[in-house]
This record gives C-alpha cells, sequence and structure tokens, in this order.
C-alpha cells in the first residue's frame, strides 16, 4: 500500500487507464467498466478497478501537472507494478490542422518542465511512447473512424502562460501543449513498463475555441474507447 494510494496487493490491475480528473476517472469506470470496486479515496483521487472483455483494467485520478501526476504514477509501478499505462486526458491544440475534439496520440513529450533536468543533471531526456500501444491506438482509431493525429506535444509546467510562448513549440512541429506526458514516459522508461497518451483537443489555442468542464468530464468517449481497445489488447 502506497501513501496516496490505499489498495491492497492485488485491488490494481497491471493496466491502468490515467485520467487527470477524478471525477472523470469514476465515469469512465462505470460507463464501460463491469463488477466495478473503488480501490483509491484518498485526497478523493478516486481510482477504480473492473472488467471489459474479461480483462482487469483500472482507471486512477492523477491530478493534473507533472508531479501530482508524478506520485501516482510512482506508487503504481513500484508498489502496484502496473505495467501498462495508458493517460487519457485534454491537451490544447498549437497546429491549425488540428479540430477541437480530435484525438491525439503523443509520440514523445518536449518538457518546459525542471523535473527530468534534475534527473539527469542539466542533460535531456527524450520521453517517447511505447511503440506497440501507440500503433495498436492508431489502428484502433482509424476502424472506429476518428480523426486523429500522432506526433509530438510539450508537458509544460504552466497552465496560464504567455499567449506568444506556444509558437515557438509549433514552429518545430509539436501538436499541443498538456502537462504529464514527460513524466509518463519517463518514468515507464524508468520501471520498464509500456506507456501511452491518447489526448482529446479540449482547447485550440490557436484559434481560441474550448470545451467546457462538463464536456471535458463526461463527454469525451472516443479517446476513451480507443484506449480501452489497446488496454485489453495488453492486459
Amino acid at each position: 500500500m502506497g501513501i496516496h494510494i490505499a489498495a491492497s496487493p492485488g485491488d490494481i490491475a497491471p493496466t491502468v487507464l490515467l485520467p487527470g480528473d477524478p471525477l472523470r476517472a469514476k465515469f469512465l469506470a462505470e460507463r464501460y467498466l463491469t463488477d466495478v470496486r473503488c480501490h483509491n479515496e484518498v485526497r478523493n483521487m478516486l481510482g477504480h478497478t473492473g472488467t471489459r472483455d474479461g480483462k482487469r483494467v483500472s482507471v486512477q485520478g492523477t491530478g493534473m501537472g507533472a508531479p501530482s501526476f508524478s506520485i501516482y504514477v510512482n506508487e503504481l509501478l513500484r508498489d502496484h507494478r502496473a505495467s501498462t499505462l495508458i493517460r487519457v486526458g485534454t491537451c490544447g491544440a498549437i497546429q491549425p490542422r488540428i479540430g477541437l475534439r480530435d484525438v491525439i496520440l503523443a509520440t514523445g513529450a518536449s518538457t518546459s518542465s525542471g523535473m527530468n533536468r534534475h534527473r539527469f543533471q542539466g542533460m535531456d531526456f527524450a520521453p517517447t511512447a511505447d511503440f506497440h500501444l501507440l500503433r495498436a491506438a492508431h489502428d484502433a482509431a482509424e476502424r472506429k473512424g476518428v480523426r486523429v493525429h500522432a506526433g509530438p506535444v510539450l508537458s509544460s509546467d504552466f497552465f496560464y502562460d504567455d499567449p506568444a510562448d506556444w509558437q515557438r513549440w509549433a514552429a518545430y512541429g509539436v501538436l499541443a501543449i498538456e502537462m504529464e506526458c514527460a513524466e509518463l514516459y519517463t518514468l515507464a522508461a524508468r520501471f520498464g513498463a509500456r506507456a501511452l497518451a491518447v489526448l482529446t483537443v479540449s482547447d485550440h489555442i490557436v484559434d481560441g475555441g474550448h470545451t467546457t468542464a462538463q464536456e471535458r468530464e463526461t463527454s469525451f468517449t472516443r479517446m476513451a474507447e480507443i484506449a480501452l481497445e489497446v488496454a485489453t489488447s495488453f492486459a
């Protein structure tokens, strides 16, 4: 049992979906899984485990930003032996060709965070997705007719940043900005786990489009269905 995840050994499946919002974790578990059991309520960071297509899958909220995310993923990997982690989250698009509610598969993550600079003593580490999860998710999206983009994202420590800062990242082909992918891929590499981020465009930084808080909590079902198809195939 970890400090922040009050689950007993075996309560959490090896395959875990990771939404930032704990209420989204509850929503996804109740909508898509059967025989659902809540395995964590510490700090209201809800986590649930259930079954889909005969395979055990867990859904654990992580909060926003790399430090919060890192706490939960460390405990999942270290204390509960998770082996496949799929982030299901939101992002802000910075390329005009990407539309609101499109799905992005993060192939890799640049970051403005200092966490990896601290880990690697000022050197740069290139956090990347697991190829097999990435390919499976892209195939699943195409089968479902979902508008999907695969490419790099930026994991930023800032939600409210200088409005002009995104332009330098967009010029180098970064698709979107979010806050957790770099930490996910780094920790997966450290613990020898598979990891992928499946993201829905909730905001468009280029044209100012955005979705509501309610939509973010309950309506981003396409990325969840893609993630769950991949999760069950690797469970």
